[in-house]
């Protein structure tokens, strides 16, 4: 009988030729499985499924976890305001654990001993999908045939076609991983340190030119409406805003950090919806949280963002922090208006009932009505009475 293993497939050149290699030259029965974090539509799924079955596999199993995704992990990105290195939203590395957890538990479903995965051996991906399928189902054999033989996209590429494989190679010159919280896309320029990604390499193409002004509803730091709609779920939300921001190129960048294995790297990404969404939450709590919750909060959103970046989710200290998390954001309600221009956006304003800022307390730098000068004055010199000691004790004792 054939030896049996269950393939993480995403219908891209490193699964399809990871695929073709067990069914077709290794002997192996093959089953696959597509995890949705909210990358692909059904006409997408469907494509996907076929594929796979063009290529040997002999079922396949798709499973949609993107609510389960932001009621997990998501909603804690924005609570946190996590970016890692001030300008990447996670967008494949959060998801890449949900992932994983996904495969690990259908494994154990369908009873097959040895998972796959299209990892190459010097990103951080292989990583986070081994640690979770250790941890979930510790006896299982892990096989990566892109790592495990070094090979190149062109490898992979001449390979495929050796056997008759008809796809988009063009396309396949690039590393594209689509999710509800983000596009990461990588090719030959982002393996050097100078070159930009050209407007092509990015799946969604920019139609906007008029600037446009949107209004984003929060409650409790879950975003619920945009322009007054209210969507049944935060995910219908970020994919509507997704199409909106995508359509002007918002979200656009480079991230350049440093790997779990220790090299740095770079890659592409177009993350409309999380850019979006985590500069106006985090304008908002800037009027309504205290100096202390904001300085707490960035600290521990840091230290979360990166364990999660570097596949750490099932740490039991995450649910510490997500506890935090979540009681920071009892106030976190109202309005933001962002203002998109192609290429770029402004966060204009905020209203809430919660605002801090508030004319009740004074106006910066113009009028004040809860204090006197006279009360500033002696405030002043005791915050600053420990500084005037010491310079007083070391200019006597220099003397």
């Amino acid at each position: 009988m054939n030896k049996k293993a269950l393939v993480a497939f995403s219908g891209g050149l490193d699964t399809s030729y990871c695929v073709l290699q067990l069914s077709k030259v290794l002997d192996y029965e093959v089953h696959t499985i597509t995890v949705n974090t909210g990358g692909f539509d059904p006409e997408e799924v469907a494509k996907i499924a076929q594929r796979a079955n063009d290529l040997g596999s002999k079922s396949h199993k798709t499973v949609d976890v993107t609510q389960k995704f932001w009621d997990d992990c998501l909603k804690y990105l924005v609570f946190g305001n996590v970016l890692k290195n001030n300008t990447y939203p996670l967008s494949v590395s959060a998801e890449r654990v949900f992932q994983a957890l996904a495969i690990a538990h259908y494994a154990k479903e369908i009873g097959v001993n040895t998972v796959v995965h299209g990892s190459t051996g010097a990103g951080n991906d292989q990583v986070r999908f081994d640690m979770v399928l250790q941890t979930i189902i510790p006896c299982i054999e892990i096989i990566t045939p892109i790592r495990d033989n070094k090979l190149s996209r062109e490898e992979e590429i001449q390979f495929l076609k050796s056997h008759n494989v008809e796809m988009d190679f063009a396309k396949a010159q690039y590393s594209i991983n689509k999710g509800i919280w983000g596009t990461s896309v990588g090719g030959k320029e982002t393996l050097n340190s100078r070159e930009s990604l050209p407007e092509s390499a990015y799946p969604t193409q920019v139609s906007e030119t008029v600037e446009k002004s949107i209004k984003i509803t929060f409650n409790k730091g879950i975003p619920v409406a945009l322009d007054d709609q209210k969507y049944e779920h935060p995910v219908d939300l970020v994919q509507a805003l997704n199409k909106i921001g995508g359509s002007y190129g918002i979200g656009r960048d480079i991230h350049v950090g440093d790997t779990i294995i220790g090299i740095k790297g770079r890659v592409g990404f177009e993350a409309p919806a999380p850019v979006l969404l985590i500069k106006a939450h985090h304008l908002l709590e800037k009027h309504v949280l205290t100096q202390n919750q904001l300085s707490w909060k960035e600290q521990l959103s840091v230290w979360y963002g990166n364990r999660l970046h570097e596949g750490q989710f099932l740490d039991p200290t995450m649910r510490n922090i997500e506890k935090f998390l979540a009681d920071t954001q009892e106030n976190v309600t109202g309005d933001v208006w962002v203002k998109l221009y192609p290429y770029r956006f402004a966060v204009e304003g905020i209203e809430s009932k919660y605002d801090l800022m508030s004319s009740e307390f004074g106006k910066y730098g113009e009028e004040n009505t809860g204090w006197s000068g006279e009360d500033v004055k002696g405030f002043t010199k005791i915050f600053g009475n420990q500084t005037a000691i010491y310079h007083q004790v070391k200019n006597k004792a220099d003397d």
